[in-house]
């Protein structure tokens, strides 16, 4: 058995032009070195029943032996304010901020803090294994703590103020329930000895939800915290419970307050890694790996549900002690890419022994876009980046409850599986859930992602290689182009190709991205969509750190968590988040089916419509007998209709010239309906009785000449290669790619 792990590593940037450097970033905890080798990905699925890997190796000067060594993850987000005069007032110091815990019991905990743990000097306020508030004040040698009576509840807001009375060499903790009836009441104080006028130490930051384990702006941390926090305030002051609590209820404290040294305000600067002080001592931070911002704060009241409305009510932040947005790794290869390259999927290949254990072959994928505006091909196949992230390093198989049931049998681990299981400082997919039960709804490409390389799981990255194998099989060329460049330049990013194809399932879409489709089929372009659930989650870019997508799921849609409410909106960019078919652009308006159905059981062959009789389509059907089934074949459940399958509806606006070609409508007791198809909850809803489960292909023409090829299904792709790509699936594809490639318009169609 192949060992996929032993080495990791990803490409910074994960998307490059020809010319363009892209620097590889490695590490090994058990070897020395490895054989690199750079490749162009014509097939990344090792299925034995298909092509198998095949590859391309143009040859480059950083292929060869390289050394490795570990270079180690360190999850946990938190804020960093470097050392500032203000921070170093000798005296009396307060604190005050509204906390909410989402783990408590989980181990030890730091909400804010100036502390060097090296020398365990400084000032912590924190969380005990056992749930209860600390303040921990360390100076000279000496160190004093004082620990709350009563333990935080999880989930339920509380106002924590802590501090220093220098002058009685005094310290106390105190907390108060913001709703203290029905047993939620955990209000209490405690006071404790303290030192009288410590001396604070230097060049140590303040830390917001960990602490420093050494000096320095920029230092490691530990203690991470799993909760929100809204509203942290300092003063120099001896701590008055109910002064800071008016503090930190007031969303604007007046700067000249001479006795405030910090006022942190989370909600201004959403869409940034900055968190803003609104004191006169300007003391910002700014956000390591990527906390969750645009949390609904101790003041929200449900009166909106979008940040943009009420910022103030958004004035926290979620922090998590597994974020992971930057694993911070050093390169150990740089390759300008040559400016003849084409456009495709590339990995770097690392290949190793480790004397008679498994071989080592392990990959790093990376992306060659076609450079915008110059394109080499009339065709274009866009990489689906988005789902790519929105996929990565997931756990779901093993974390989800159901998985087994809904997959109908026992689930097979891969040694990909089994690595995350052991090491979730990777950082996991939209689809997972953190430590403390929240989801994870950012996903970056600066770590290595187990599942967006040749070799690892099939589904997004591996099938949508199948499409690529069937170019090279049948001698097509063609531009690889890329969802984010998509979102960033628009529809001319598309303009320049007669067609366009999305591949097996480009399930995450911007607003940038639908509305360029929408442009380039108004155009005149011809999209031919190879996939199912395609055009379904509405997501958000970070608009300056690349390859960075966010979701929020709510309460619609086929998803495996669903965040706290009035947290939908993107802190990305302030928009609704959720379905495109709750925003008012389901996919059947853009490619005439939308997603309705999963079928993980089997997949299915699709029986011909009349409409496949047309003659205005007798172009597509040549060499295609339409009295036997259409794919009744494939590598994915044994035919082209499966896993996740989309269907014409009409009262989703599927178009009024469509053409219903194909239909799979028999998906037996595994066709599972999506959960906003189920209006009420009854029997006969599964596919054995529910004609509405199924898989559709369409053709309908577009504006100027365009159209639009749909085949309703993930299976589709991985049904190309069979018997030797000579099969009704590749000819019908063959046939739609020839034809959306000849300019001639579609005759027979009222325009």
């Amino acid at each position: 058995m192949t060992d996929t792990t032993a080495v990791l590593g990803y490409a910074w940037p994960l998307v490059v032009s020809p010319g363009e450097e892209v620097a590889f970033h490695l590490s090994s905890a058990i070897l020395e070195s490895a054989e690199a080798t750079l490749l162009r990905v014509r097939c990344a699925d090792p299925d034995p029943d298909g092509p198998g890997l095949r590859f391309h190796q143009p040859g480059t000067p950083i292929d060869g032996p390289v050394p490795l060594r570990n270079q180690p993850l360190r999850p946990g987000s938190c804020a960093l304010v470097p050392d500032a005069p203000a921070l170093g007032r000798a005296g009396s110091l307060s604190l005050g901020l509204f906390f909410y815990p989402t783990a408590p019991g989980a181990g030890a905990q730091t909400i804010l803090s100036r502390w060097r743990e090296d020398t365990r000097e400084g000032w912590r306020l924190a969380l005990t294994e056992e749930a209860r508030l600390e303040l921990t004040i360390g100076a000279a040698g000496c160190v004093w703590s004082v620990t709350a009576p009563r333990p935080v509840m999880e989930r339920e807001w509380i106002f924590v103020a802590a501090g220093l009375d220098a002058s009685a060499g005094r310290i106390t903790v105190t907390q108060e329930s913001l709703d203290p009836q029905a047993g939620r009441d955990t209000g209490c104080t405690a006071t404790a000895e303290g030192p009288r006028d410590p001396a604070w130490p230097a060049d140590t930051a303040l830390v917001i939800a960990a602490h420093a384990l050494e000096s320095g702006a920029a230092p490691r941390t530990g203690g991470h915290l799993d909760g929100k926090i809204d509203r942290p305030r300092l003063l120099s002051v001896a701590p008055d419970a109910a002064r800071l609590r008016t503090l930190a209820e007031n969303l604007t404290p007046h700067p000249a307050d001479p006795d405030l040294i910090a006022a942190w305000d989370f909600s201004r600067d959403m869409s940034t890694d900055t968190v803003r002080d609104l004191s006169a001592n300007r003391l910002d931070g700014a956000l390591r790996q990527m906390p969750m911002r645009a949390a609904t704060g101790a003041n929200w009241d449900g009166r909106t549900v979008q940040w943009t409305e009420a910022p103030e009510l958004y004035g926290a932040i979620h922090f998590h002690s597994d974020d992971m947005h930057d694993a911070g790794w050093t390169p150990d290869l740089r390759l300008t890419v040559p400016g003849d390259w084409r456009s495709g999927f590339y990995a770097l290949r690392l290949r190793a022994r480790q004397g008679q254990e498994d071989p080592v072959e392990s990959f790093v994928a990376f992306f060659v876009r076609a450079p915008l505006g110059r394109p080499r091909s009339e065709l274009a196949f866009v990489a689906s980046t988005a789902t790519f992230l929105a996929y990565a390093n997931s756990a779901l198989r093993l974390d989800q409850v159901h998985a087994e049931s809904m997959l109908e049998g026992l689930i097979a681990l891969s040694r990909d599986d089994v690595y995350l299981q052991e090491h979730r400082e990777l950082g996991l997919s939209t689809y997972d859930t953190h430590s403390d039960g929240s989801g994870w709804c950012y996903s970056t490409a600066k770590r290595p992602i187990l599942n967006m390389r040749p070799r690892g799981a099939t589904f997004n990255y591996g099938n949508d290689t199948h499409i690529i194998d069937w170019f090279e099989q049948i001698g097509q060329d063609y531009d690889i182009i890329v969802d984010d460049d998509i979102h960033r330049h628009g529809a001319q990013t598309l303009a320049p190709y007669r067609c366009v194809i999305t591949g097996s399932h480009p399930e995450y879409f911007s607003r940038s991205m639908i509305e360029a489709f929408d442009s380039y089929q108004r155009s005149g372009g011809r999209h031919i969509y190879l996939g199912g659930n395609g055009f379904y989650w509405r997501i958000g870019w970070h608009p300056t750190q690349p390859h960075t997508m966010e979701i929020r799921r709510g309460a619609i849609g086929l998803r495996t968590w669903e965040g706290e409410p009035g947290e939908n909106a993107l802190s990305f960019t302030g928009e609704p988040s959720g379905l495109w078919r709750a925003s008012g652009r389901p996919p059947q308006r853009l490619v005439g089916v939308g997603f309705d159905a999963q079928v993980f059981t089997r997949s299915y062959p699709y029986a011909w419509r009349e409409p496949a009789r047309d003659p205005r389509v007798a172009w597509a059907m040549e060499g295609i007998d339409l009295d036997a089934p259409l794919g009744d074949f494939g590598l994915r459940g044994g035919g082209a209709a499966g896993l996740e399958v989309d269907r014409v509806e009409p009262t989703l606006s599927s178009p009024p010239h469509l053409l219903w070609l194909a239909t799979a409508d028999r998906l037996d007791y595994g066709g599972v309906p999506t959960l906003e198809e189920l209006r009420t909850l009854h029997r006969g809803t599964m596919g054995d009785q529910n004609a509405r489960v199924r898989a559709d292909i369409a053709f309908f023409p577009t504006a100027r000449g365009g159209a639009v090829f749909s085949t309703g299904s993930i299976a589709w792709a991985c049904a190309l290669s069979h018997n030797g790509y000579e099969n009704s699936v590749s000819r019908l594809t063959g046939n739609i790619l020839r034809r959306f490639l000849d300019p001639a318009p579609f005759e027979g169609f009222d325009t």
